[in-house]
């Protein structure tokens, strides 16, 4: 693949071979982020664990203490009062069997994250392999299926984000955007990393934190020393 002019002249500014600290990293990241738009700055942590063996799986969430600069729209399948709640918290769209529909025979996904109660969840089963692969399957790991929508709603909107290992057993998540600058992108990386090692499995041998890289979305990757 063909590298674009702007991101061959922020290379050019790093050097492959060398781990920054933090502070030095997220400098540089927002240094590579030139384009017209304000880039988004993600995390990338390769951890020492097997994900295909369910002793080793690293998931949860976390709040950024400076949001992520991306305002999520949220969908609430929920009834009676737990739907007025969610309306009253700032749900953008909140409904039971008629959502389910509407996804159903539109292929609507106008929604960034699905939040339900425990009661709605085999209803939420008929569209599972809907929202499975778009990532949008509510879980109770990540807070998404839980008692207190108000809560759900309210953390999402301040910020929250999940964290997942992919096949190769790296986490990638949206610490903010470069125009937060060092100071908050430097919380909210510091944030994400002490849940990840805080979520440590017991089964994992050796080495956890094998490798940690920062990038903006058009820029390269920068290697963290962590």
């Amino acid at each position: 693949m063909k590298k674009g002019k702007r991101y061959l002249e922020s290379a050019k500014l790093i050097d492959r071979t060398t781990q920054y600290p933090v502070v030095e990293a997220l400098d540089l990241a927002v240094k590579t982020a030139k384009a017209k738009f304000d880039e988004t700055v993600e995390l990338h942590v390769k951890l020492g664990v097997d994900g295909r063996n369910a002793d080793q799986q690293v998931r949860g969430v976390v709040v950024l203490p400076h949001g992520t600069g991306k305002s999520k729209k949220i969908l609430v399948i929920a009834k009676g009062d737990n739907a007025d709640l969610a309306k009253k918290a700032g749900a953008d769209f909140v409904g039971a069997e008629e959502m389910i529909t509407k996804i159903q025979s539109q292929n609507w996904f106008g929604f960034d994250v699905c939040v339900t109660t425990p009661d709605m969840m085999p209803v939420i089963g008929r569209i599972a392999k809907l929202l499975g692969p778009k990532g949008l399957m509510p879980n109770p790991k990540s807070g998404t299926v839980t008692t207190d929508v108000t809560k759900a709603i309210t953390e999402i909107k301040a910020g929250k984000v999940e964290y997942r290992l992919d096949k190769h057993n790296i986490i990638h998540v949206i610490i903010g955007k470069a125009s937060f600058g060092v100071e908050k992108l430097t919380e909210n990386l510091n944030t994400v990393m002490e849940a990840l090692i805080k979520a440590k499995p017991a089964a994992a041998k050796g080495t956890y934190v094998k490798s940690v890289s920062v990038s903006s979305t058009m820029g390269p990757g920068i290697k963290v020393q962590y």
